[in-house]
């Protein structure tokens, strides 16, 4: 089993992902992850799955990868989440994921980006709290 990496050095490692990529999918990259952290101040970096940067609040939020053609944004609990504004793009298939493809030249929408990723944490602590033992126990449940 892999260990984790420490949070410090997951933020390098985005660092120098966006500095590896050096085209514009490391200037959408660096601009998703200001807007993810404008959006939720206490939100943690993580690096994972070989090479991912994964933002977490009480449980992930979304995962980014950059590919030849797009920079993908996987919200874990996508299919959970209002999307009001049409975000997500992708994944739509699936049971929980879903996922906002960034072409070269899109422009994001900033203010929608930080409300899904607010509803994004919302959900993580909802469920949480859901998973939260009783002082009670069961009897009062």
């Amino acid at each position: 089993m892999k260990r984790p990496v420490p949070v410090e050095s997951a933020a390098a490692l985005i660092d120098e992902k966006i500095k590896e990529l050096g085209d514009w999918r490391g200037k959408t990259l660096a601009k998703v992850r200001e807007i993810i952290h404008e959006a939720d101040p206490e939100i943690v970096e993580e690096w994972k799955w070989m090479g991912s940067p994964v933002w977490s609040h009480d449980g992930i939020i979304a995962v980014a990868n950059a590919h030849k053609d797009k920079v993908k944004l996987t919200f874990s609990h996508g299919a959970s989440l209002p999307d009001p504004d049409k975000l997500f793009n992708a994944g739509l298939e699936g049971n929980a994921w879903r996922a906002i493809d960034f072409f070269e030249g899109d422009k994001i929408n900033e203010r929608a980006l930080k409300n899904l990723v607010r509803a994004a944490v919302d959900y993580n602590q909802i469920k949480l709290k859901r998973k939260a033992p009783s002082i009670f126990g069961n009897s009062l449940r």
